[in-house]
């Protein structure tokens, strides 16, 4: 996009509503402004009137209307300067929001491809490096515009010759400061990027750290981090570099100007065609005049480096879902009825993963799915709850082909508990009330009841309403375990999906939580993936996927006589035991 059409987006979906806040905050700053053109005419009769023609009965007229000037300069500055800040912290959040709202609507294949650490960095990272660029050029651009016009009024009032000797050096500076305001775009580009890879570092160093721990990787990725934080500092310099030639060019402009002016315009005060306070309150704007001049060369590049932010944040807000409710569909209960996957093909990247599979889970039965890691287990779940879509066949509930039913409808039809128990930084008591947001607390505790989570959580300080910790950091695997089938209880769901759910358990937590699952999956359809054969073996159908397809079914002693794949894997593991 190009910076217009990012400046017209972000005003118009961001910033418009705050229109009579910024008109305000626009009056101030023509206040702010303009007191420095008055104040440097102030020069003339001072110098004039009270230094050179010793007219004393002037003091006390000229110093009061200097003291009200500064005076209304610094309360208008005061305001404008809080406005200004409070309406870009008011975008700011406002992107952040709509930002994090739209990226929960992507689908799971978006995250897959996005580093968690850089979309951090762009929800936050560009955002406010949004608002801290932004504030500042809005604030130098109101006021040192206004300012730089009453100033020129009042240059070209005394002597428009000497103002043109002024700037006389702009065609000098013209094209390096074209040239620096495409660097500062793209250096500035640069170094959010890399901003973000420090960003996803931390975050793989920080989930990975007892991996890290136990195979003495410290100085490793201590090296690693460094070369990230290494290109980061080179961008950024880069970026700054460019952003400091910019009052730097202005600042070859004034010794031009001021060069041309104290030659001529010394010999015509000496030559008695201009007095002092003349040639004093010209020199006062001229110096005054140059400070927004520096600081407007400033906000060129502020604004390049917020277009560079605007650029990735609305590259995210342009990102789309590809799986989404048909249109006209409302939400409504599912069919009951069995659960079909009908000659499914699907693949990641080119690579197949299912190749042709069909498969039959009956409604209000266990159906277990068994095979090699890379069979296609998990992604079948995937399928059933739509975050994937075939690329070939069709999957049905009831009869009716889940794409055609609504998004929340489908999802809210399954519970589901894995072998990583999502658990969020909040109490024990709400992480289950996720199952089911409207749930009360007497709902809440008799889903903990049912799945053994009060037996550790009576003795936690807080009981229910003891910290889980981030990622359930708190609990042990078991306990997180139970806190997960805890929110399935609670969220009644008609079809049940379990995948792995005592694979990391110790013998005494896989038989409670064996037996919470029982007592959960009693009456209701559900789909196991297991290695263990001791979760399976009474699941009323075992299903053998290989390869991405089905080549057996049966029940475990129907399976193990046969002898087919299933039997070896049920021997491989008891030879592993």
């Amino acid at each position: 996009m190009t910076s217009r059409d990012l400046l017209h987006r972000v005003w118009r979906e961001h910033v418009a509503q705050h229109m009579r806040v910024l008109l305000v905050a626009l009056v101030l700053m023509t206040i702010e402004g303009g007191m420095l053109g008055v104040l440097s005419y102030m020069v003339r009769p001072m110098f004039d009137r009270i230094f050179v023609a010793g007219d004393t009965s002037a003091i006390a007229g000229i110093a009061i209307t200097v003291f009200v000037l500064f005076v209304a300069r610094a309360a208008a500055g005061f305001g404008q300067r809080y406005l200004v800040v409070l309406t870009g912290l008011r975008v700011t959040t406002g992107i952040q929001k709509d930002l994090a709202g739209h990226l929960l609507s992507l689908d799971t294949r978006f995250f897959q491809i996005n580093p968690p650490g850089g979309l951090i960095e762009r929800v936050r990272g560009d955002a406010q490096a949004l608002q801290q660029t932004a504030s500042a050029a809005l604030m130098n651009l109101g006021r040192d515009t206004i300012g730089l016009v009453s100033l020129l009024a009042v240059v070209l009032w005394i002597d428009w010759v000497w103002a043109l000797l002024v700037f006389a050096g702009i065609p000098v500076v013209v094209l390096p400061i074209v040239l620096l305001h495409r660097r500062i775009r793209a250096t500035t580009a640069a170094a959010r990027r890399s901003s973000a890879d420090i960003s996803t570092r931390l975050d793989e160093i920080f989930h990975g750290m007892l991996a890290i721990k136990l195979n003495r990787l410290e100085d490793h990725e201590h090296g690693r981090f460094d070369t990230t934080v290494d290109q980061f500092l080179r961008a950024e310099r880069r970026s700054q570099a460019g952003r400091a030639g910019l009052p730097a060019m202005i600042d070859l402009l004034a010794a031009i100007g001021f060069l041309g002016v104290l030659i001529v315009g010394g010999h015509e005060i000496a030559a008695g065609d201009k007095t002092v306070g003349e040639f004093m309150s010209f020199f006062t704007a001229m110096v005054l005049l140059f400070g927004p001049l520096r600081r407007l060369s400033n906000v060129s590049g502020h604004i390049q480096a917020a277009m560079a932010s605007l650029d990735r944040l609305y590259s995210l807000f342009d990102s789309t879902p590809e799986i989404v409710s048909p249109p006209g569909v409302a939400a409504a209960p599912l069919p009951p009825g069995d659960i079909r996957v009908e000659d499914v093909h699907f693949g990641y990247d080119g690579t197949p993963v299912l190749r042709g599979l069909s498969l039959t889970a009956v409604q209000g039965r266990v159906t277990a799915l068994v095979g090699a890691s890379g069979a296609g287990k998990s992604t079948v779940f995937n399928l059933l709850t739509r975050l994937i879509e075939p690329q070939q066949g069709r999957v049905t509930i009831g009869g009716t082909g889940i794409e055609t039913v609504n998004l929340q409808s489908l999802r809210e039809h399954f519970a589901m508990v894995s072998q990583d128990a999502a658990l969020f930084d909040e109490s024990i008591r709400q992480n289950i009330r996720l199952g089911r947001l409207d749930a009360d607390d007497a709902a809440v505790e008799a889903a903990a009841e049912e799945a053994k989570v009060m037996e550790f959580a009576r003795d936690l300080p807080g009981g229910l309403d003891s910290p889980a910790g981030p990622r359930g950091a708190n609990l042990s695997g078991g306990q997180r375990q139970r806190v997960a089938i805890a929110r399935a209880i609670l969220r009644d769901a008609p079809v049940l999906l379990l995948d792995e759910p005592t694979s990391a358990l110790d013998a005494r937590s896989e038989a409670l939580i064996q037996e919470a699952l029982e007592r959960l999956s009693a009456g209701r359809t559900t789909l196991v993936i297991a290695h263990r054969f001791a979760t399976i073996r009474d699941a009323d159908l075992i299903l053998v996927l290989d390869k991405g397809k089905l080549v057996d079914q049966g029940r475990h002693d129907e399976l193990l006589a046969r002898g087919g794949l299933y039997a070896q894997l049920y021997e491989m593991q008891f030879a592993k035991n």
